[in-house]
């Protein structure tokens, strides 16, 4: 019989802007709550720069408003019609989990860990990107339990993840609907002595701008040369695992390095993000390198990145480029 069922999830805007929450629900008392509560840096958000796109303000503060230490409670009756249901649903059949760590080399925007506790045992999954098949039904089950949306169903639909969007190598998807992408902004930046995270560039589609590094109009072929990289180096897919495997194969050699954040907002302030620790998706280095060749400058910093890493880069891109 289940006893409790604990879900764990982790948001990531920015490097200094998170959002960790663990919702219990306990059978033994029909209660439910907020156990632990994470949140970077406080209730406070960095604002990093006037021109960054803010499309993830509203989230995170809204995330954060929710987080109450009241304690939730629901009869018998719910509660058996609530495990007959779960129980209908077999969410996790058939299901392989992602296997990841509280620091992670390569932060997404979301991630998920559910424990489900029963009189004799316990099961754990853990998610990223393969969501269970029977997500969202879930979903409904806890909001007709509890009474609110405890897994952010309607803030999934502004991330960029495979549980409501298709991630291809051309572009994001929404109902077999490429999404027109309206902003890049890209950040690296030392971490030792500290240094705050703040934009390098920022590539504004609408305007036709760039600025940071480089600060310029675009022209039209410029914005579709950037558009046209993006997909050449299977950047909307980095926040898969199969792009992981130089970060899974050998830690950088300086753990004290440089990280980085990549930011793509798409129409309707979809967002996809992704963060590393001193540690890159496995196309990255040849991305740069092009980048290095239109412009003449490094402005990826692949400078930052040792030989021996290089080498593992163009290995496990090269394949994943074929």
């Amino acid at each position: 019989m289940i006893e409790k069922i604990e879900i764990t999830q982790r948001f990531n805007f920015k490097r200094l802007n998170r959002h960790y929450e663990c919702f219990t629900i306990d059978f033994t008392n029909n209660s439910s709550y907020y156990k632990i509560s994470e949140r970077g840096s406080g209730d406070k958000f960095l604002t990093e720069s006037s021109l960054c796109d803010d499309s993830w303000i509203d989230v995170l503060v809204d995330l954060r408003r929710k987080m109450t230490s009241e304690i939730r409670t629901f009869d018998f009756e719910k509660a058996d019609e609530f495990l007959n249901a779960f129980n209908e649903l077999k969410l996790f059949e058939d299901f392989e989990s992602e296997e990841f760590s509280y620091f992670e080399k390569l932060e997404l925007i979301y991630s998920c860990n559910v424990i489900i506790y029963s009189t004799d045992n316990f099961e754990e999954y853990s998610f990223k990107t393969n969501f269970p098949k029977n997500w969202v039904e879930f979903g409904k089950l806890l909001f007709d339990l509890v009474g609110f949306d405890v897994l952010h169903l309607n803030y999934q639909r502004q991330i960029v993840t495979p549980l409501f969007f298709d991630i291809e190598k051309d572009g994001v998807y929404l109902d077999g609907e490429r999404l027109n992408l309206k902003t890049i902004e890209f950040g690296h930046y030392q971490t030792y002595p500290y240094d705050i995270p703040k934009p390098r560039l920022i590539v504004n589609f609408k305007e036709k701008r760039i600025d940071g590094y480089v600060d310029k109009d675009l022209s039209e072929s410029e914005c579709n040369l950037i558009l046209s990289l993006l997909e050449k180096y299977h950047v909307y897919s980095w926040i898969f695992d199969e792009y992981h495997n130089k970060s899974n194969a050998r830690d950088p050699d300086d753990l004290e390095g440089y990280d980085w954040y990549l930011e793509l907002v798409f129409e309707d302030n979809v967002i996809w993000h992704l963060f590393g620790y001193n540690e890159y998706p496995d196309t990255y280095v040849h991305l740069a390198r092009e980048v290095e060749e239109i412009t003449g400058m490094d402005l990826l910093e692949i400078n930052t990145i040792s030989s021996n890493d290089i080498e593992l880069f163009e290995k496990f891109g090269s394949l994943l480029l074929l």
